[in-house]
């Protein structure tokens, strides 16, 4: 992992953060981007005081330039992208039928196209170099369908099945390695971008298990890219011990 350089959407909390700061205590270099930028400044303090470097940058997925210049500016910085975490998402769970369109199209943005233009804007330098790994962070909810998630669920199964496709076309010919992982319950911020109050039966039942912390699905990022090459962990559905579905 010495001098490698990663990329992790969605970094200013939760799994990103945590990921971030797992990839840089094995010694990659950290490119972290999310929309506020002051919470990057705490991670990046706390990078830098272990001696390790990082780059940090204003990144709205959804905004295709700024996936672009992200990726440009990271490459200049550091002349390379190795591996590629699609960590941003959104969860605002709702019932269909209570219409909440802005969440709908917000998670299409961020959830699918969000992930597109990130992979994108690595893959020519992945290519060049005939070598990479690509993560995306989709779901249980990319597995299973739930009520109150149709929309949640479809974007995540979206990111299931890209993430399949996306092998095919690049670890066979390429050396371009992909791994999907599929968290179950997470302590993170997402439940917090709920706001159908229909959802509260939801939002209670997580609140009464043992979930599981975005330190373990760092860890399991870390299995994933630290396998031999010629090994690639296609998929890691986790879910916490206590969850049924």
């Amino acid at each position: 992992m010495e001098n490698k350089v990663a990329i992790v959407t969605g970094a200013s909390s939760g799994i990103g953060y945590s990921t971030c700061l797992a990839l840089s205590k094995v010694g990659l270099k950290v490119g972290a981007g999310a929309r506020r930028i002051d919470k990057l400044k705490e991670l990046e303090k706390e990078i830098t005081k272990h001696d390790q470097e990082v780059f940090i940058q204003n990144l709205d997925v959804s905004k295709k330039a700024d996936c672009d210049s992200f990726v440009d500016a990271l490459v200049k910085k550091w002349g390379r992208v190795d591996v590629l975490i699609n960590n941003a998402g959104l969860m605002p769970l709702s019932y269909f039928q209570n219409g909440k369109v802005d969440e709908w199209e917000r998670m299409i943005d961020v959830n699918i196209k969000g992930v597109l233009y990130c992979t994108s804007a690595v893959i020519p330098h992945m290519l060049k170099e005939k070598s990479g790994h690509i993560v995306n962070i989709s779901s249980v909810a990319g597995r299973i369908v739930f009520a109150g998630g149709s929309v949640y669920c479809a974007t995540k199964h979206a990111i299931t099945a890209f993430s399949e496709g996306l092998r095919k076309e690049l670890s066979p010919k390429y050396n371009i390695r992909v791994t999907c992982i599929e968290p179950g319950a997470v302590s993170t911020e997402l439940v917090e971008t709920i706001t159908d109050e229909s959802m509260s039966g939801y939002i209670q039942a997580t609140k009464n298990m043992e979930i599981l912390g975005s330190e373990d699905i760092a860890k399991a990022v870390l299995y994933a890219i630290q396998a031999p090459e010629h090994v690639n962990v296609n998929e890691i559905l986790i879910r916490p011990t206590a969850q049924e579905r």
